[in-house]
């Protein structure tokens, strides 16, 4: 009798330790993908309006239902007018002080100051509009597309010229 239980003791232990293995094979082939470090002096900026520029820094904006994550750097006074997206705005302010305001047209009376470390969220569709105090830098994250919507596109001063095709010589 004791070696039956022995036995029966013995299976349900290397069975445990089969199935213990089998799980943890599986864990090792389901990881994810290294970590992707990206280095702040590696960001491609692009200007988008004048005195605002964007880099990407992870996933694809444009992707529908895709993660995705991208910086706005903004100089001193530059002002975003009234816009909204079709999808939720997830904004963390990392450098400077970022307004921001509700409403379908840009009321400085209407913006609230939010200060490194400050989020917010935007519900998609929301109208609001923002202004940088001294150099601002906040990270955008969300679920693509990321899109800009302008509640009056004529507000929207384009970019300034690059400074390589305004100092073109002479020919």
């Amino acid at each position: 009798m004791k070696n039956i239980r022995m036995g029966s003791v013995s299976v349900a232990l290397i069975g445990m330790a089969a199935l213990a293995a089998a799980v943890y094979s599986q864990e090792k082939k389901e990881s994810a993908a290294p970590p992707k470090i990206m280095h702040f002096g590696d960001l491609k900026w692009t200007p988008i309006i004048k005195g605002c520029d964007l880099a990407n820094v992870a996933g694809d904006p444009s992707a529908e239902g895709a993660p995705f994550v991208v910086r706005l750097r903004c100089v001193d006074g530059a002002k975003i007018p009234a816009h909204w997206h079709p999808t939720d705005e997830n904004v963390t302010v990392l450098k400077g002080t970022f307004l921001a305001g509700m409403g379908e047209t840009f009321d400085e009376t209407k913006m609230t100051a939010m200060n490194v470390g400050n989020f917010v969220t935007m519900p998609k569709e929301m109208r609001h509009f923002a202004m940088s105090k001294g150099e601002t830098i906040v990270q955008v994250h969300g679920a693509g597309p990321f899109k800009v919507n302008w509640v009056n596109p004529s507000e929207v001063q384009p970019p300034d010229a690059p400074a390589a095709a305004a100092a073109k010589p002479k020919s």
